[in-house]
């Protein structure tokens, strides 16, 4: 698959100019103990992924420690990494549109696919695009999950949520939220335009996303970061949110919260994260072996179940392992065993990958985004 590889100074700076709003969640940059390199694992990551529901066992069984720089999208992800010397990170986690512009900025290793299960995973995820090139490999994939429509169940008639449409709702003026990222909005309007491939569009469908997304921006009543989405929907501020998926909406189910997520009737976008070993990584070896405990079934269940926002899970021992020690978990996830499952939304084809822009540059994308939102 060719997507355009956006690694442009305009871009890193404009990135770099937004990690400002994610200092309150991630603190500083972790500094590193050179003499230590071997006792300890440092990860570049979303919020989540180095706390002790995912990382504990792991720390005892290797006599470590796991500190993590935490981010909110692949832009800011970017960013830090232009700003980080070498070495600063042994782990990236990437969502799986960014994996390219790593590999071409030279900023993580090849892989050996011996080292890790894939013949444990679906089919569809074994030889994952963007995480290969050819039978070369740089980044593995750990976890997966669908966006779609996000609604409060006692604000939104469950009938109202069958297509995008219900963003336009006049009932819910001023009561419609946005993830504050333009790749799951832009794409989710996209779909709602009837673009099979939301992200491979020409000019004159880009247009027309553009139109149709600004024709939304009365409706909106806030672009909410990480924190700001969970409040938002927790406290009855936003009724329906766009851009998001059950890695938010479960996390509050879990606390009682009446939201759900649905994927509608134009379908949904898949969002994906995977591990990339950082070039000139102090602990390669290091990072190898979490990529292994995390792929393991026992590292799957942690990760479907993990604490900061739930996800579905590509390999099929963890499925089983999950429908064995949390059936209810599988349940409320879709990941069932010899019923209808996630994977048949996949296989119908009621789900496309997030991608970066194919026919437009990331900058251009990035561009309307912060039109649309000061218009």
């Amino acid at each position: 698959m060719n997507k355009r590889i956006d690694l442009s100074r305009r871009t890193f700076l404009k990135t770099t100019g937004i990690l400002a709003g994610t200092a309150a969640l991630s603190g500083l940059l972790p500094m590193r103990s050179f003499a230590a390199a071997e006792k300890e694992l440092v990860i570049l990551a979303w919020a989540g992924h180095a706390e002790p529901d995912i990382v504990a066992d792991f720390e005892r069984k290797y006599g470590v420690k796991v500190r993590a720089k935490y981010y909110t999208g692949g832009d800011n992800m970017l960013g830090l990494l232009s700003q980080s010397p070498p070495g600063t990170f042994d782990l990236i986690l990437s969502d799986a549109e960014y994996v390219q512009q790593l590999n071409a900025a030279e900023y993580i290793e090849q892989l050996d696919p011996a080292d890790y299960p894939f013949d444990d995973f679906y089919p569809e995820f074994q030889h994952f695009p963007g995480h290969w090139q050819g039978d070369k490999l740089y980044s593995v994939l750990i976890r997966f999950g669908f966006l779609g429509i996000a609604y409060n169940t006692q604000l939104v008639p469950e009938a109202k949520v069958r297509s995008y449409d219900v963003f336009w709702d006049e009932s819910l003026k001023g009561k419609v939220g946005h993830f504050d990222w333009h790749l799951p909005n832009l794409g989710q309007i996209s779909l709602l335009n009837g673009n099979a491939r939301p992200y491979d569009i020409d000019a004159a469908h880009w247009q027309t996303v553009q139109q149709k997304m600004m024709s939304m921006r009365p409706q909106i009543g806030g672009f909410f970061d990480y924190g700001g989405t969970f409040s938002s929907l927790k406290n009855g501020q936003i009724h329906a949110m766009c851009g998001i998926g059950d890695w938010i909406t479960g996390v509050l189910q879990r606390a009682g919260a009446p939201v759900k997520t649905v994927l509608p009737k134009e379908g949904g976008l898949q969002w994906t994260e995977s591990y990339c070993i950082a070039r000139k990584a102090h602990s390669p070896d290091l990072a190898k072996k979490f990529i292994q405990y995390i792929t393991s079934p026992e590292g799957q269940v942690k990760s479907a179940k993990m604490a900061a926002y739930p996800a579905l899970i590509p390999s099929k021992k963890g499925w089983e392992l999950l429908n064995q020690t949390d059936p209810a978990e599988a349940r409320r996830q879709g990941m069932l065993l010899g019923q209808r499952n996630v994977m048949d939304d996949i296989r119908d084809g009621r789900i496309k990958y997030r991608e970066l822009p194919i026919q437009q540059s990331l900058d251009e994308w990035n561009d309307f985004w912060s039109q649309y939102k000061g218009a």
